[in-house]
Formats: C-alpha cells, sequence, structure tokens
C-alpha cells in the first residue's frame, strides 16, 4: 500500500461506512477511525431500549465489515485534534496516543442530544444515542417497575410506571409505541395480579403537531394511532423543568415520572469544533456542494456535522440517507481528484421517511408522494429497516424476533444488568 494517497475517515456511522465501502478495493489506503469497534444501526436503539432486541442484533463489527478489503484498516480509539495545516490526526485510546497524516479526511462524526443549553435536563433524562444508553435505559424501564411492585404509595407507583418521552418526531413516536406495548403486551402479565400496575406513556411535544417534516394526514394519522394504543399526547406545552421524580410543562402541569427519555433534537458532535471555524445550525460545519470544508485543503465533512443547503435553500435533514450518498460522493470525488477529473456536486435522491408507531402502526411518506398508514405502512418500515441491516445473521436474527414478538406478544431480552 506504500505510496499510494491516504483517506482518514473519522466515524464508522452511516456516512463513514459507506465511504469506506465505496473505497474499498481502490487505489487508496483507507484508516477508519471510531471509538467503538462495531458500527451500530440506531434506527433499532429504541427496541433495545423496550427489550424487544438483543444490542448485539443491531450492531455489527467493522472489521468484519471489511474484512475482505486489503486497503482498508481500523483502529479504534477517539480523535481529539485535527492538524490540516501537518495534515494528520491525533487519536487517543486510554493512555495511548498516536498521530496519523492523511491525504484526505473525512469528519463523520454525526450528532448527539441537544438539550438547548438546559443542563437539568440532560442530568435527568435518558438519551437513546449509542448502544449504551439503549441498554441504560431498558436497566432503568425495568427497575422501575420491579420498584413500583415494592411500594403500597399509589402515587409513587404511578410515577415510577410513567414514562415520558420529550419530542414528537419519528424516534419519539417510534419509543413511546414501544414502550406502551412493552408494558401492555408483556409486564402487565407479569406482575402480582393482586396489586396491578398501570403504565402511563406521554409524549411532550412543543410544536402544535407531531413529525414537523410530514404532511399533515401522515400527522393526523400518527396521533390517531398513538390514541388507538394509549399513549397521551401533549403538543404546544414545552417542558419547563425536569428534576427526578416529576417534569414540569410551560402552562405549570406536574407530571410525576422517575423516567424522561430526550428525543428532543439532535446537534453537531463536538468534532467540529476541532476545526475552529465558525459553525452554523447545530453546531454543525458549513461546506460546499462537494462536501468541501471551505480553506481546507483535502478536507471533507459528511452527515449530521455538515450544513449544506438543498437548492431551495433548506438545510439537508441530518437522517440516516443523506448521510450514506454524502459519504459514496465524497469517495467517489477523492477518486477524481486522483484521476485529476472534475469532483460532482451533492444531488439528494429522496426514496421517503417513515416512522413506526408500534404493532400494525406506522406512516410512510414514500418518495414524497405516496401516503401510507397502518398496517401496509407498517410492513414498509419493516422491509427497509430488515435490508439496510449490517450483516445476513443480524437480518435474520431480527427478522426471527420480530416473528416471534407478534406471534407470542412477548419480548425475551428482559435481564436487568449493572
Amino acid at each position: 500500500m506504500k505510496g499510494l494517497p491516504k483517506v482518514v475517515i473519522i466515524g464508522a456511522g452511516f456516512g463513514g461506512l459507506f465511504a469506506a465501502r465505496t473505497l474499498a478495493d481502490k487505489p487508496v489506503e483507507v484508516l477508519l477511525v471510531d471509538a467503538n469497534n462495531f458500527h451500530t444501526f440506531k434506527p433499532l436503539l429504541y427496541q433495545v431500549a423496550t427489550s424487544a432486541l438483543d444490542p448485539s442484533q443491531i450492531a455489527y463489527p467493522v472489521r468484519t465489515i471489511f474484512r475482505s478489503a486489503r486497503n482498508i484498516h481500523f483502529l479504534m480509539g477517539e480523535v481529539t485534534a485535527i492538524n490540516n495545516l501537518d495534515k494528520n490526526v491525533l487519536i487517543e485510546m486510554e493512555d495511548k496516543i498516536r498521530f496519523e497524516t492523511y491525504d484526505y479526511l473525512i469528519v463523520a462524526t454525526g450528532s448527539v442530544p441537544a438539550y438547548f443549553d438546559q443542563e437539568s435536563f440532560k442530568r435527568h433524562a435518558f438519551e437513546l444515542n449509542d448502544l449504551e444508553d439503549a441498554i441504560a435505559l431498558r436497566n432503568h424501564i425495568l427497575s422501575q417497575f420491579e420498584r413500583a411492585v415494592w411500594t403500597d404509595d399509589p402515587d409513587l407507583r404511578e410515577a415510577l410506571t410513567t414514562l415520558v418521552v420529550v419530542g414528537g418526531g419519528p424516534t419519539g413516536l417510534e419509543t413511546a409505541g414501544a414502550l406502551y406495548e412493552l408494558y401492555n403486551h408483556v409486564l402487565h402479565r407479569e406482575f402480582s395480579s393482586d396489586n396491578p400496575l398501570q403504565a402511563r406513556v406521554v409524549i411532550v411535544e412543543l410544536m402544535p403537531h407531531l413529525l414537523d417534516t410530514y404532511p399533515e394526514k401522515l400527522r393526523q394519522a400518527a396521533i390517531q394511532q398513538l390514541n388507538s394504543l394509549g399513549v397521551e399526547v401533549i403538543l404546544e406545552n414545552p417542558v419547563k423543568s425536569v428534576v427526578e421524580d416529576h417534569i414540569q410543562l410551560a402552562d405549570g402541569q406536574v407530571i410525576p415520572t422517575h423516567t424522561v427519555i430526550w428525543t428532543a433534537g439532535v446537534e453537531a458532535s463536538s468534532a467540529a469544533k476541532f476545526l475552529g471555524i465558525e459553525l452554523v445550525q447545530r453546531g454543525r460545519i458549513p461546506v460546499s456542494p462537494r462536501m468541501e470544508v471551505e480553506g481546507f485543503d483535502g478536507l471533507f465533512a459528511i452527515g449530521d456535522i455538515a450544513y449544506l443547503e438543498d437548492p431551495v435553500g433548506n438545510p439537508y435533514p441530518m437522517m440516516i440517507p443523506v448521510a450514506k450518498q454524502q459519504g459514496i460522493l465524497v469517495a467517489r470525488n477523492i477518486l477524481r481528484a486522483i484521476q485529476g477529473r472534475a469532483p460532482d456536486d451533492f444531488r439528494y435522491h429522496d426514496r421517503g421517511i417513515m416512522a413506526t408507531i408500534g404493532r400494525k402502526r406506522a406512516v410512510a411518506w414514500i418518495y414524497n408522494r405516496l401516503q401510507l398508514h397502518g398496517f401496509i405502512a407498517w410492513l414498509a418500515w419493516l422491509g427497509l429497516h430488515l435490508v439496510t441491516l449490517m450483516g445476513f445473521r443480524n437480518q435474520l436474527n431480527v427478522l426471527v424476533n420480530w416473528i416471534w414478538n407478534y406471534f407470542t406478544y412477548d419480548r425475551s431480552v428482559r435481564i436487568i444488568l449493572d
């Protein structure tokens, strides 16, 4: 591999992964760096948190993905500095550090939950950004029901079994629906019948509607499906404060709860600050239509961390399909540059958006034309997520779990781990 141009990719999310796959077996040397040694299929984190899937079923080792690509190398570690002048990055792992040089650098470190400068929200809320978050939330939810069995105080019991999801986007709806089904299909049958528990699941959204980017018909369908499931929906009433045993809304309403799940928005990861440039909306790195960071030679940003506007002036959404397509484009442009050819601009091919709301409930907007809801949308959601899971083993395991859950109304991954 000596003498070949070197590409360093920071982040093994969808953007970084698809950039690396596009460069596999091409005349470049690629180093992929990530703090974890696996790729996580984040759209299904909420299913780990609600005991539907095992963590290993939505994660796949990075080294396995690129086992047959001789030009792609992986290093587990965290990039803590970028020096574009000398074209190197500083990588740390535990007490070890190393510098890696590059000819081309792709920053694809994604996003983190945004709390809008409300530190108390972050202190008392649960996130769903990685596998550790999902496992911690699963342990917490199951523990709350076990704790509720021990108390004779009806107010405390209600607080322990009240689950609040903040944010009415797809993740919020999917999490709320899965939480209610976890109780309705499993937990209520397993706890003492002489002192039954009653779960309450609430979605809180500051906007006058759910699913902000969806058409009105699907927004209404989403609310109807949530209500039919048993989930309460509170609109135009944002969270004012979050403490250990309750939240307070803007209108003064207090909801006793020990479980607040934050899905109210994301911002760019801290790696955006390494470049020392002025960041834009949600701390993102402004890029050219070729995904280049202006003023930095050979440096690209893709996915959630990058800010680029579409032809009508709207920023591209922080979504997986955008990251995947940007990763492929940048990889191809690097190969074009090596060949002395002109780069292409980014053009997003929007195939639609969808969200599941529980068993046989979902909404889908296909190619921004076809609007589906209910069972058909749910089947479309299942198919899409199976196809995009990494690895045949993962796909098969998830399919078997979903079939088992569908026919037995059971969720087997209900072990509380410290």
